[in-house]
C-alpha cells in the first residue's frame, strides 16, 4: 500500500449497522449455555456507566426502522423490550404490519410481548444483593447472564475475537460475515442461543467489528448480572419548564385559526427534533398529539400517520422528552425560538383571513393538504416550508421512506434544488388555481396501508390532467405577465441559506446539505409550493413504513411524477431546443410508461428571457444561478473551509474534475481524514461518487442502465453523508499524488496497489 494511504477502513455503510444480520436458518431448541459472572464491587447505574458505552459501540446500528431485530439499543426501554424476528423494511409483505414504534405503539412488557418481542436481558430478573461475594449474588447473577440473549452475543465475541482484532470488515470473508442490506438474518431467542453459539461462533457482537474492550465488556455483563435496572426518567430544567410552557400555550390557544396552524405544523413536524438554545442543545423535543391540555399528563395520540383521525373532542399539541440517543442518520433538529414564533404568528396568525371551520380527518381529505389547509393562505404555507428547506427536505432522506435502493433509484446520485419566489403571482402561488387544479388529486396514503400496485395510470392520469390545467393557466391568464428569468427564483431574501440545496444519493443512502456543491449537478429542480407540499404528503406525512408492497410501490412511482415536474420546471428556464436535448440526455434508451405518459402533458411553448452566451445554455444556467445566489450561498461545504494551499485545493479540483470509469472504482462515499504532520492539524473531507444512468425511469434492473464512463465524483469540506462506505487518511503533501492516483485507477498493470 503506498506510504499516502495511513489506513483504508472500507465498512459497511452506518444506517445497515452491525448486529444480528445473519442468513436465515431456523435454530432447534438448545439449552442456553452458562455465563460466569464476571468480579463486581459496585453497583453499575445504567445511565452514567452503561449508556455511555452502548451509544458508542451499540446504538449506531440498532438505533432506527432498521435496527437488526428491531432491537433498539438507545434507551433502556428499547432493551427492556427487547428483539423481534419480524422486519420493519418488508418491500414483499403483501398486507400491512403490525406498527411496533417505540414509546408510542406500546408501553408496557405485556404489550410489548404481545407484539412478538422477546427479551434480550432477563424478563424476570433474579434479585441480586450488594454483596458481591455472596452465594445468593453468584447464584442470581448467574442466572441474569445465563438467561440474557445480549450477554451470550458479547461473551461469544469476546471468546472468538481474533479474527476481527485490527481488521476492517472489507478485509473479512464475506462468506463468513454476510453484510448486505437486505441479506436475511436470524434473531436468536434464550431457547436457540446454544445452537447459534455451535452454528455462528464468529457471530458475536459486535458482528463483523472488533470486540468491545475488555473493561466495558465486563461493565456491561456486570450491569446484567445485576439485574439490567434503568429507566429513561429525564429531569428537566426549570428553563426548559418555562419554554415548553410558552410554546404549549401558542399552540393550543381556543381559536379556529390556531388550530389550524398547530395541525398544519405538527403534521410537517413530527418527525423531527425540537431544541430551544441556538448554542449546544442538551435536550431535544418532539411535538406529539395529546387528548390532554398543557399543565396536565401527555396522553399521546399515536396514529399510522399524522393526520388519522385522533378519536377525541379536541386534540392539544405537547412536547415531550427525546428520550432515545440521537444518531445523525436520523437526527434533523429545528430551533423554536423567539423569532420562530414571531415568524408563525406573522404567517398564520396576523394574516387577515378567517377559519370558518376545522377540516375532518376522513382520508380522502385528511390526506390532500390542499383541502384540509385550503383556509390557510398559500403564502404563509410556503413561506413556512422555505423558512427550514434543508429540514424538510431532510424529512424526505431521514425519514423512514428513504432506505433502500427501492426508495431511492427514484432520484439521481447528484442534484442541485432551488424554489420558485412565494411573493410572485405565479400559477403555483394562485390560491384560487391551486384550489380548482388540487382539491381533486390524489395521493397513494388516501388508500391507506394496504393497496394494489396498479393504481399508477389513474394517478398518472390525474398529474397529466393537473400539469395540462397549469399550462393553460398559464396561457389565458399570465404569459403576458410572465418573464421567464432568474427573479422567479426565491433568493432567500438575502439572508437564508436555505435558497439553495444540493442532494446526494450514494447508493442506498442519501444526503442533503445547503449550498450548491460539486460542479455539474446530473440534474436540477425548481420546487414550487405545490410540489413541495405533495412530496412531503407522499414521502413523509403519508408514508407508511409498515405498509404493503402496493402502498410501497404506488408511493415510488408517484414521486417519478413529481421528481418530472421539478425537472421540467428547471427546463423552463432555458431555451425551448435545449430543453428538448437536456430531457433527452436524462431519459436515454427504454424509459417507463409512467414517464411517457406524464411527458406528453408537462411540455410548454413559452420562452425564456434569459439571454444566453455560450454554446452549452444547461451549464449556462448552472453557472447564472450560483453567480446570482452568491453572496447568499452556504459556505459551509467549501474547499477553502479546510486545508487552502494551492497544491492542496489544485488536488481537490482536479478530482472534481474528473469523469470515467476510473471514477467508477471508487467507494459511494467516503469519509477523508487529511492531516499535517508539520502543524499538527487536521481537516474532515467528504468524497462522493456519483453512478451515471441512461435513465432512473425503472424501478427495476438498475445496473442494466449503468453509465460508468460518465460517472463523476465531489470532494468538499466537512461531513456531507451519515453512511461511509470508507475511511480514509491521507498526508497533506501526499494530496497530489492522491489525485494521481484516482485519475490512474483501473489503467494500472495488474497487481498495482490500488484505492
Amino acid at each position: 500500500m503506498n506510504k499516502w494511504v495511513t489506513s483504508i477502513s472500507f465498512i459497511l455503510a452506518l444506517s445497515v449497522g452491525s448486529g444480528l444480520y445473519h442468513y436465515f436458518q431456523a435454530p432447534l431448541k438448545a439449552k442456553s449455555l452458562p455465563i460466569s459472572a464476571p468480579k463486581a464491587s459496585e453497583i453499575v447505574d445504567y445511565h452514567s456507566q452503561v449508556k455511555p458505552v452502548l451509544a458508542q459501540r451499540c446504538v449506531v446500528c440498532h438505533a432506527c426502522y432498521d435496527a437488526p431485530c428491531q432491537l433498539k439499543m438507545g434507551s433502556f426501554s428499547g432493551i427492556e423490550r427487547g428483539a423481534n424476528k419480524a422486519r420493519v423494511y418488508d418491500g414483499e409483505r403483501l398486507v400491512e404490519a403490525n406498527l411496533t414504534r417505540l414509546f408510542e405503539d406500546g408501553h408496557t412488557l405485556a404489550q410489548w410481548r404481545d407484539k412478538d418481542f422477546f427479551p434480550v436481558v432477563s424478563d424476570s430478573p433474579k434479585e441480586t444483593s450488594e454483596n458481591f461475594s455472596s452465594k445468593e449474588y453468584q447464584s442470581s447473577a448467574k442466572d441474569n447472564l445465563s438467561s440474557s440473549v445480549i450477554a451470550h452475543l458479547l461473551q461469544l465475541k469476546q471468546d472468538n475475537r481474533a479474527e476481527t482484532e485490527g481488521t476492517t470488515p472489507s478485509q473479512l470473508n464475506k462468506e463468513k460475515y454476510p453484510l448486505n442490506i437486505n441479506r436475511s438474518y436470524q434473531c436468536p431467542t434464550i431457547d436457540d442461543i446454544g445452537t447459534y453459539k455451535q452454528d455462528y461462533p464468529l457471530w458475536g457482537m459486535p458482528y463483523a467489528l472488533p470486540a468491545i474492550n475488555e473493561k466495558e465488556n465486563t461493565l456491561i455483563l456486570n450491569w446484567i448480572a445485576q439485574g439490567a435496572r434503568g429507566n429513561d426518567d429525564i429531569v428537566l430544567t426549570n428553563a426548559h419548564l418555562k419554554k415548553i410552557e410558552e410554546w404549549e400555550r401558542f399552540l393550543n390557544a381556543d381559536d379556529l385559526k390556531s388550530q389550524l396552524m398547530s395541525r398544519y405544523l405538527f403534521e410537517h413536524l413530527f418527525l423531527v427534533h425540537l431544541h430551544f438554545s441556538a448554542e449546544q442543545p442538551t435536550q431535544f423535543f418532539k411535538l406529539v398529539r395529546s387528548s390532554t391540555a398543557p399543565g396536565t399528563p401527555v396522553e399521546g395520540i399515536f396514529t399510522r400517520r399524522p393526520f388519522d383521525e385522533p378519536d377525541v373532542e379536541r386534540v392539544y399539541y405537547r412536547l415531550v422528552p427525546e428520550k432515545q440517543t440521537l444518531v445523525h442518520k436520523s437526527h434533523m433538529p429545528v430551533l423554536l425560538n423567539e423569532q420562530r414564533m414571531k415568524k408563525w404568528q406573522r404567517w398564520f396568525l396576523n394574516d387577515n383571513y378567517a377559519v370558518t371551520e376545522l377540516p375532518s380527518y376522513k382520508p380522502k381529505e385528511a390526506s390532500n393538504p390542499f383541502i384540509t389547509f385550503a383556509q390557510i393562505p398559500i403564502n404563509a404555507r410556503y413561506k413556512y416550508m422555505l423558512d427550514e428547506a434543508q429540514n424538510t427536505i431532510m424529512q424526505f432522506i431521514k425519514g423512514p421512506v428513504c432506505r433502500g435502493q427501492m426508495a431511492l433509484n427514484v432520484i439521481n446520485d447528484h442534484f442541485w434544488v432551488v424554489f420558485s419566489e412565494p411573493e410572485l403571482d405565479l400559477v403555483q402561488n394562485n390560491g384560487e388555481f391551486i384550489q380548482q387544479a388540487l382539491q381533486n388529486i390524489e395521493l397513494p396514503a388516501e388508500e391507506q396501508s394496504n393497496a394494489l400496485p396498479t393504481a399508477w395510470m389513474n394517478y398518472a392520469a390525474m398529474e397529466r390532467e393537473y400539469l395540462t390545467a397549469k399550462s393553460n393557466f398559464i396561457d389565458t391568464q399570465i404569459k403576458n405577465k410572465l418573464s421567464i428569468d432568474l427573479n422567479l427564483l426565491w433568493d432567500g431574501e438575502n439572508n437564508n441559506e436555505n435558497l439553495a440545496l444540493t442532494i446526494f444519493r450514494h447508493n442506498d443512502a442519501a444526503s442533503v446539505v445547503k449550498g450548491l456543491v460539486g460542479e455539474t449537478p446530473q440534474t436540477a429542480w425548481v420546487l414550487t409550493y405545490p410540489l413541495f407540499e405533495r412530496i412531503h404528503y407522499l414521502l413523509v406525512a403519508g408514508y407508511d413504513v409498515y405498509g404493503n408492497v402496493g402502498h410501497q410501490l404506488n408511493s415510488r412511482m408517484y414521486m417519478d411524477f413529481l421528481r418530472m415536474e421539478g425537472e421540467f420546471n428547471f427546463l423552463s428556464f432555458l431555451p425551448n431546443k435545449t430543453r428538448e436535448e437536456v430531457r433527452s440526455k436524462w431519459y436515454r434508451g427504454s424509459v417507463s410508461e409512467v414517464e411517457e405518459f406524464v411527458y406528453k402533458g408537462n411540455t410548454s411553448n413559452i420562452k425564456t428571457d434569459i439571454e444566453y452566451q455560450t454554446k452549452a445554455p444547461y451549464q449556462e444556467l448552472l453557472n447564472k444561478i450560483k453567480a446570482k445566489f452568491d453572496d447568499t450561498l452556504s459556505r459551509r461545504h467549501s474547499l477553502e473551509n479546510g486545508f487552502n494551499s494551492k497544491e492542496a485545493l489544485n488536488s481537490f479540483k482536479r478530482i472534481n474534475a474528473m469523469q470515467g470509469t476510473n471514477v467508477s472504482l471508487l467507494p459511494e462515499s467516503t469519509i477523508v481524514r487529511v492531516f499535517d504532520k508539520d502543524s499538527n492539524s487536521e481537516h474532515f473531507y467528504t468524497m462522493l461518487r456519483h453512478s451515471a444512468h441512461t435513465n432512473i425511469s425503472h424501478l427495476f434492473n438498475e445496473e442494466d442502465r449503468r453509465l460508468p464512463e460518465e460517472d463523476t465524483v465531489t470532494i468538499a469540506s466537512g461531513f456531507m453523508t451519515s453512511h461511509p462506505n470508507a475511511f480514509l487518511q491521507i498526508e497533506l503533501s501526499e494530496l497530489p499524488n492522491f489525485a494521481n492516483r484516482i485519475n490512474k485507477m483501473g489503467s494500472e498493470p495488474e497487481g498495482s496497489p490500488r484505492i
